[in-house]
């Protein structure tokens, strides 16, 4: 099997201003790059036959960490639209206001652990296995896709993600991150 970068499901400058067409190219080329090396180093595996997530879960070395990638980027780009922003209603707020109190300090415990996290990363929101939800945080190319949560929403803290659009300015990539995110998508996931 080969693995082809997905169609994104918005154009290419639908999330402007908030994400640049400039800095959604050069981060879909990141994408694609995942997806090269990861089909150069499939043959000979015996995993040549798995789908992206089974193969993220049962292989192991550089090729786990490239199938990796490639997922979480996959996973990033349904987790934005350009209708996105606000906030979530229905029973994923509830459970973020169950855990946190309310959406603005899940958003604000979000953003505090995304700007701790020291280099290249996730910031995750996923729903454990007792229902609840939580924040993750996995460094490079790490992913709860090969745990017991669900993923639910992914923002990608690697800097080909924001440099482009906010040179140094991580914080100012969150603001923008949160009037993209598709909460109708995020709801979905929950289990």
């Amino acid at each position: 099997m080969s693995f082809e970068l997905p169609d994104l499901p918005y154009a290419r400058t639908a999330l402007e201003p908030h994400l640049s067409a400039a800095a959604l190219e050069a981060h879909r080329g990141v994408h694609q790059g995942h997806l090269d090396t990861l089909n150069r180093l499939l043959p000979g595996s015996g995993m040549e036959d798995l789908a992206l997530d089974e193969l993220v879960r049962r292989s192991h070395g550089r090729l786990a960490a490239v199938a990796a990638e490639a997922w979480n980027h996959a996973f990033h780009w349904t987790c934005l639209s350009p209708r996105g922003g606000g906030e979530p209603r229905g029973p994923l707020a509830d459970r973020l206001a169950r855990r946190y109190g309310d959406f603005a300090r899940f958003r604000s415990e979000f953003e505090r652990m995304a700007l701790g996290l020291p280099g290249p990363g996730w910031a995750w929101l996923v729903q454990r296995p007792d229902g609840s939800v939580g924040i993750l945080l996995t460094h490079g190319a790490s992913t709860p896709a090969t745990g017991s949560d669900v993923p639910l929403l992914a923002c990608d803290l690697w800097e080909h993600a924001w440099w482009l659009d906010h040179a140094g300015d991580r914080a100012g990539y969150l603001a923008a991150f949160w009037k993209m995110v598709d909460w109708a998508a995020v709801a979905r996931r929950l289990r």
